[in-house]
């Protein structure tokens, strides 16, 4: 049965002028996945921070932060022994060896050796970086990095699992390895957080999502739930805006919400025979497309498409 092991009320952080984070609430049950996802310079790797005490929160009445019973201002070392953290950069020492990296970093725990070795053995064959044992990091590729980042988060046997955008710039493939990781240690009631920009990541693995923008929290839920309460369920995206001025009103009729932006027009229908019937009666072959809505969808409806200043 799922317990709550992580509960934010109203926490905050500025810098200087810049409000990061305003007032987030959430909570996160044992052994899901729960996500972050936002523009750039939304708070997401923020609120990371303030987790794990690397960053503090603004001091207010109405906070409070509870992560496996500790307040991160008062219990930061029980919580880190607690929890394993991917960071964004891959801060790695290049001029050790793939073992003598987790062996280093297994004594910030006090793991005995013959232990350290035992699980370096086993995350390295986890993460399928066993040959790869005595190369020096300079040697890796940025997957293997990845994946020896993720390795040396796992070595304490993390009740959390902290994930700062952990497949950015990596190829499909080792995406796709680094997913199934994620599920098989969900498996083993490992607890998940995961900031992410890709869009079929936060579908894929994040049991609950809260999508941010500008420090704030304006939705959160499952990602088909949020899917099926946000946005409409087929889009006609219309690539020749000069052809489609021709629509007759009576084809507007179930049109659920028209989205205009520079060189595109959107048709947001839960009738995917209008949208056909309009395409087919108005537009040529190549000048428009129908597909179902998805998640990216449901982002750019909630935060906007414009840039904000900080991308």
């Amino acid at each position: 049965m799922s317990s709550t092991v992580i509960n934010v009320k109203n926490i905050s952080k500025s810098f200087g002028k810049i409000r990061a984070v305003q007032k987030l609430s959430f909570s996160v049950e044992s052994g899901l996945c729960f996500g972050f996802l936002g523009p750039n310079g939304a708070g997401k790797t923020t609120v990371m921070k303030m987790l794990y005490a690397k960053c503090i929160r603004d001091k207010n009445g109405e906070s409070e932060m509870d992560i496996f019973g500790y307040d991160p201002d008062k219990n930061e070392l029980a919580i880190k022994y607690l929890s394993g953290v991917v960071q964004q950069e891959n801060n790695l020492d290049d001029e050790l060896n793939v073992i003598q990296n987790l062996m280093i970093y297994s004594k910030f725990y006090d793991i005995p050796v013959k232990t350290a070795k035992q699980r370096i053995e086993y995350l390295l064959d986890f993460l399928e970086l066993s040959e790869k044992a005595d190369s020096k990091i300079k040697e890796l590729s940025g997957g293997m990095k990845r994946r020896l980042v993720i390795a040396r988060a796992l070595l304490n046997q993390p009740r959390l699992l902290i994930l700062d955008e952990p497949t950015t710039g990596l190829d499909p493939q080792v995406r796709h390895l680094i997913w199934d990781k994620i599920r098989q240690l969900q498996k083993q009631q490992t607890t998940v957080l995961l900031t992410t920009h890709y869009m079929e990541e936060a579908f894929q693995l994040c049991d609950c999502l809260l999508i941010m923008h500008k420090g704030q929290n304006i939705m959160e839920g499952r990602p088909k739930e949020l899917m099926k309460e946000n946005i409409e369920k087929y889009v006609l995206e219309v690539f020749d805006t000069e052809a489609i001025h021709q629509v007759q009103d009576d084809m507007l009729q179930d049109i659920i919400r028209v989205d205009h932006t520079p060189g595109v027009i959107r048709y947001h229908s839960d009738d995917i025979d209008v949208l056909k019937n309009m395409a087919t009666s108005f537009l040529e072959a190549g000048n428009y497309h129908i597909r179902q809505t998805n998640l990216e969808d449901v982002f750019l409806r909630a935060t906007g498409r414009q840039l904000n200043d900080k991308q």
